[in-house]
């Protein structure tokens, strides 16, 4: 047993200082990025905001929403063949560079990844995603992928800290998805006492990615979009979004009616809910580590989209910073013990 007694953070422990800036309006603000991937030869563009992988938030319908703004999808793993190919037969001509095939690591998993990739072999994204990618499995199976599909873009994760970013990066993935137990509806710190706060988890990984070449996704802990905006001043170089895209009329779920109030169902892919849903209950070895709950009714994804995308270009012009990409560089974290004023919060 070893204690580290280093300060960890997460996005309610700071918030960014402003800079004195020459920007005269949000609108000048660019948000797009352009990546070159360290596997794949293939470069990207669009805004770097992702809806993850779970099937109350990872939807087809959200994609087809999101790829208006240029925004990503990663498509959850529990759609069949038939519903890929309808889905494919309508979707945007650029849809395949804003969606990935998520994929856990099971022999099944990879056999449905391999039929998905051979009915369409126009996709170009896996999400390879477990809770807990420290496994000498996981890093394994990412490193057969990539001899599988030397071409594809491969993310893969969940991991905390940069030992395992490089392990898997050397592996063969392109982008490392970052955190444990930030979620919205994760319980895995209150059933393991395991985790790392959010905000240090980019930092460090983000150093650790970039050293070799590869990217970051910010995974879990986005409350409200400034939180969004503090992952990118992390270091981030994606952030991925569950509750605050769940909800929606294009988010999955079931709609439910209370006392005349629309609301939508949202749960952890280690909940019960979603164990009982797709793989017939909760094994008897292990626990459920997430939750489920009730949102109300959000309505369409796009006003939310414009909130995020609104802040995100306030944040830029509070630090001076015209394009998305130089944000971090213009941040300077503050530690504080208030964060806003909650009088007429409900």
């Amino acid at each position: 047993m070893r204690i580290e007694t280093d300060l960890k953070l997460g996005f309610t422990d700071v918030m960014i200082r402003p800079k004195r800036s020459t920007l005269n309006s949000r609108s000048l603000v660019s948000l797009d990025r352009e990546f070159s991937f360290l596997h794949s030869k293939y470069k990207w563009s669009g805004v770097p905001i992702m809806a993850a992988n779970m099937d109350t938030v990872g939807t087809f319908e959200m994609a087809t929403a999101l790829i208006n703004h240029k925004l990503f999808t990663a498509i959850h793993k529990h759609y069949s063949l038939q519903q890929w190919k309808e889905f494919m037969l309508t979707a945007d001509e650029n849809m395949t560079n804003y969606i990935a095939v998520s994929t856990g690591i099971g022999t099944a998993d990879s056999k449905k990844l391999a039929a998905i990739f051979n009915q369409h072999p126009e996709l170009k994204f896996i999400c390879i995603d477990v809770a807990n990618g420290y496994s000498e499995h996981f890093a394994n199976f990412v490193k057969k992928t990539r001899e599988k599909y030397p071409d594809k873009i491969i993310m893969a994760g969940n991991v905390v800290t940069g030992e395992m970013v490089e392990e898997l990066l050397l592996a063969g993935a392109d982008m490392i998805k970052v955190g444990i137990g930030p979620g919205s509806v994760c319980t895995t710190r209150v059933k393991t006492g395991v985790g790392y706060p959010q905000l240090s988890a980019i930092i460090e990984c983000a150093d650790a990615a970039h050293g070799l070449g590869g990217q970051i996704v910010s995974d879990g802990g986005c409350k409200i979009p400034g939180d969004v905006a503090k992952a990118f001043g992390g270091g981030a170089d994606f952030v991925m979004l569950g509750g605050m895209f769940a909800g929606h009329a294009e988010s999955g779920g079931k709609t439910i009616e209370i006392n005349g109030e629309k609301f939508k169902q949202f749960y952890g892919m280690s909940s019960e809910t979603a164990m009982n849903k797709h793989v017939g209950g909760v094994a008897d070895y292990r626990a459920s580590e997430g939750k489920t709950v009730e949102i109300p009714y959000r309505g369409a994804v796009e006003n939310t989209v414009q909130d995020i995308l609104g802040g995100l270009r306030s944040t830029c012009t509070y630090v001076g910073a015209i394009r998305l990409k130089e944000l971090t560089k213009r941040t300077t974290f503050i530690r504080v013990q208030e964060q806003h004023n909650q009088v007429f919060s409900k």
